[in-house]
């Protein structure tokens, strides 16, 4: 049994959604997020992202960029830029990609089913982020970045969905990315109550994307209850915003990984000791793009290289068979020094929706290191390391489309400044 309870979103007007949502706070580094904002005064990110308001040199994690978040939400509330729905409801957000719909449930959920591990983790998380995102919820008492769930389909679920569908949305519009996104409205009291019941019914959900913000939110609603003994359970900081999508319909992308450099090797020193483990291919200028599970593509010293991990590297561990972890624990622990990921400064991940040639790009500026491009993860496989309740290595899925953020918001205390 899991509980995904309806709530009163806070929303754009719907003449300003498509200028304010924006990608995740994660998806930019500092620079790229405060030319957005520049570029886009109304964009979400400088709630997500609030140091953009500030100097290149603040620092980012101070407790004034965390209320300068909070102040710039409450202002965009007082003049009508967001505005709460009166009644709690569900709501549908679906995503159109190269074709490609998925239809996601809007709802929240339960820091119990979190804790009680009826919601399924299989991602490592890094406690610097973690760290960041619970200030930034706490501080402005929302959620402002849904978490990405996935669930097994459910027919009854899917008719609801597909009927409401046929209605009006609230928003519709296509992104800068050509994402098309529809939001609609679940507010008749019989399909609230039917969502409420067949999720009763469901006995696991997975994350799927977001390991970060859950984790903030729970850790932000703990806090909470701590300071509110009394709770009774019902409060909303006891759940927390996700979108809940069938995992029939998700696909997800390659996350490569970039080390800034070598251990104290020589490239060709270190592409031998790699020969160990790996089938290594001639060097080569073209991007090598990973075609089958086991493959890794590696750039460094100007050139690229397929390497095919070799049989006995294979393992029926639904984690150790991730080719993620095929590469953290034969490359880049032993060989590189690279002990804990999560932690590390000396690695850094980036989505396959950057391309190869952001890889190469990267190596060459810092003159040293190496890049690696991965095959991706499959649905099945994250299925399996979350049912085995293990955790994969750190950033080993990237989704595709991402969920905007400032779309839907979930705050704990009701706004003075907004609206219905």
């Amino acid at each position: 049994m899991t509980v995904i309870r309806p709530f009163q979103g806070v929303r754009p007007a719907k003449e300003l959604a498509s200028s304010i949502a924006a990608l995740p706070y994660d998806v930019y580094n500092r620079e790229e997020a405060k030319e957005v904002v520049e570029q886009n005064p109304l964009s979400f990110l400088k709630i997500d992202r609030a140091e953009t308001q500030f100097p290149d040199d603040a620092d980012m994690y101070s407790q004034s960029v965390y209320d300068r978040a909070r102040d710039t939400l409450d202002s965009m509330a007082a003049d009508g830029s967001f505005i709460q729905d009166e009644a709690k409801c569900y709501y549908i957000y679906a995503l159109t990609m190269d074709g490609h719909t998925q239809t996601g449930l809007v709802g929240c959920a339960s820091i119990d089913d979190y804790l009680e591990n009826r919601i399924k983790k299989h991602e490592n998380t890094r406690e610097d982020k973690e760290l960041d995102r619970t200030r930034h919820v706490d501080t402005l008492s929302a959620q402002t970045g849904p978490i990405f769930l996935a669930y097994h389909a459910v027919p009854e679920l899917n008719q609801i969905l597909d009927a409401v569908k046929m209605t009006l949305p609230l928003y519709d519009f296509t992104s800068e990315d050509s994402v098309r996104h529809q939001v609609w409205k679940i507010g008749s009291h019989d399909n609230i109550e039917r969502i409420a019941h067949i999720f009763e019914e469901v006995d696991n959900i997975y994350i799927a994307d977001g390991h970060h913000r859950a984790a903030s939110a729970v850790k932000a609603g703990l806090k909470r209850r701590g300071e509110f003994p009394a709770y009774t359970g019902d409060e909303e900081f006891n759940y927390f915003l996700s979108v809940l999508f069938p995992a029939e319909e998700l696909h997800i992308y390659d996350y490569n990984r970039i080390v800034s450099d070598l251990n104290g090797y020589t490239f060709d020193a270190f592409l031998d000791m790699v020969r160990s483990g790996f089938e290594v291919s001639e060097p080569q200028t073209e991007a090598v793009r990973p075609s089958q599970k086991g493959e890794i593509g590696l750039y460094g010293n100007g050139f690229w290289y397929s390497l095919h991990a070799k049989p006995f590297l294979f393992s029926e561990d639904p984690v150790n068979g991730l080719d993620v972890s095929i590469l953290q624990n034969v490359v880049l622990g032993p060989l590189l020094g690279i002990r804990d990921p999560k932690t590390d400064s000396r690695i850094r991940f980036v989505g396959g929706i950057r391309g190869l040639e952001a890889l190469a790009e990267a190596v060459d500026d810092a003159g040293d290191g190496a890049a690696f491009a991965m095959y991706p993860t499959s649905m099945d496989e994250l299925l399996r390391v979350a049912d085995a309740g293990k955790l994969m290595p750190p950033k080993s899925t990237w989704f595709e489309p991402k969920l905007r953020s400032g779309l839907l918001i979930h705050r704990f205390e009701r706004s003075e400044h907004l609206t219905t």
